[in-house]
């Protein structure tokens, strides 16, 4: 039964993966759920607070999340449903459960290609995302993005304007509107293209959920495009896992002498593909969607607003930085914590001496790690293992430490500091 898909989707304890490994181990959710305490010991790799959360038979929560999508017209879609995407199904860590608003378009029948980019855009980056988007939807393709401000959006807005499919990831529920910016981009992605959540509804942009859903957009897609990426961006790490998930990778190059420009023409030196127009991407998969693309050569002369620009110059809206209660988000009306930290573009480093001082500005969970790492290269599981939080909480949190160029990831899932 859904609900309990929900319930197992729902359990604290169980990272991504090993929530699959439970879903592997039982026939379903629902054989899960009614199974005992020995049953649990019997799947290889589980953790104390795994096999805690499983043995919490609590259907109370899952009945509230279930209504909560009913009033708020919200589709559920698990892995095991014919609809759910079987790229995405074959990441490593697949989420079990999906929430979105809008259509749900042929995600395994077109040609679905990622755009990223950085927040804070120039004005040949904006106007870019937005040209690419409507060149890629007219060429038959499904644009693929994270729903912020800058590229993301603008590569929305022209796909939209093409009339293709156009999927939004977000990082928070799919019933909240972040950022507030876009407030009327997700009006129309509900009416016109389909808005995807792995996260419950409710659930504020808690900033290390951002990495979690870029995996899902890169997940979802044949390639991902990255129009315009400073040194420190989010969008290099979703093109990173886009690597590591076997995905195509293309950039358009940038202008040299222009800072948001330098992380994406580094991936154009470390062997992208560079494309300067729409088909140039949707056209590598012609062979496997013979009769899906078309070359469209249209002209698509797009314009950015002064207006677009200068709110693409501000800093994006804070980031809540701690959750009330994990198993059960704040209410849509409860104020979202301040945080007057930059967001995850051009995030900055503090200073790191010697190998021994703690770097400035750090939450408790990114402290922790850090003090793991303060003895030397470590690894993966050693940290998780040192700093006693959830393992899906330190990767995340490992992320967003490369982000800020505090932490370095090395072959054989071994990490160290930055020096």
């Amino acid at each position: 039964m859904l609900i309990h898909w929900i319930w197992l989707a729902t359990r604290d304890g169980l990272n991504d993966r090993e929530k699959m490994a439970v879903l592997e181990h039982f026939r379903d959710p629902e054989d899960a759920f009614f199974a005992d305490a020995a049953s649990y010991a019997a799947i290889g790799g589980l953790s104390d607070d795994g096999r805690k959360a499983l043995e919490d038979k609590n259907l109370l929560p899952a009945e509230h999340i279930l209504a909560d999508c009913a009033r708020g017209r919200i589709h559920i879609l698990t892995i095991r449903d014919g609809a759910y995407p079987a790229r995405l199904k074959n990441i490593s860590d697949p989420p079990l459960v999906l929430y979105y608003k809008g259509t749900l378009p042929d995600l395994d029948g077109l040609p679905v290609i990622g755009v990223v980019g950085t927040r804070k855009a120039s004005m040949y980056g904006l106007t870019t995302a937005k040209r690419m988007g409507y060149q890629i939807g007219k060429c038959g393709g499904v644009v693929v993005s994270g729903m912020a401000y800058g590229i993301d959006g603008f590569a929305m807005q022209g796909a939209l304007t093409a009339g293709g499919a156009v999927v939004g990831i977000l990082g928070c529920g799919v019933d909240l509107v972040y950022p507030q910016s876009n407030k009327s981009l997700f009006a129309d992605m509900e009416r016109h293209g389909c808005l995807i959540s792995e996260f419950l509804p409710g659930t504020p942009p808690y900033k290390w959920n951002f990495p979690k859903r870029n995996r899902i957009i890169s997940g979802l897609s044949d390639g991902v495009l990255v129009v315009e990426a400073p040194e420190k961006s989010g969008a290099l790490i979703t093109a990173r896992q886009a690597g590591e998930q076997g995905r195509d990778v293309f950039v358009v190059p940038g202008n040299i002498d222009v800072p948001s420009c330098a992380g994406s023409n580094a991936l154009l030196r470390d062997g992208a593909i560079m494309v300067t127009s729409g088909w140039d991407v949707v056209g590598e998969y012609r062979h496997l969607y013979p009769e899906k693309v078309r070359r469209d050569e249209t002209a698509s002369r797009m314009t950015v607003y002064p207006d677009e620009l200068r709110q693409a110059s501000q800093e994006a809206e804070p980031l809540p930085k701690v959750a009330q209660n994990p198993g059960r988000p704040e209410k849509k009306g409860d104020k979202l914590p301040k945080n007057d930290k930059k967001p995850i573009d051009n995030a900055g480093s503090s200073a790191y001496s010697d190998g021994i001082v703690m770097p400035a500005g750090l939450t408790a969970d990114e402290e922790a790690i850090v003090s793991q790492l303060l003895r030397g290269e470590r690894l993966v599981d050693e940290v998780i293992a040192g700093a006693g939080l959830p393992a899906g909480k330190v990767l995340a949190s490992l992320t967003l430490l490369e982000v800020k160029g505090i932490v370095r990831t090395l072959p054989g899932r071994r990490v160290t500091l930055k020096k």
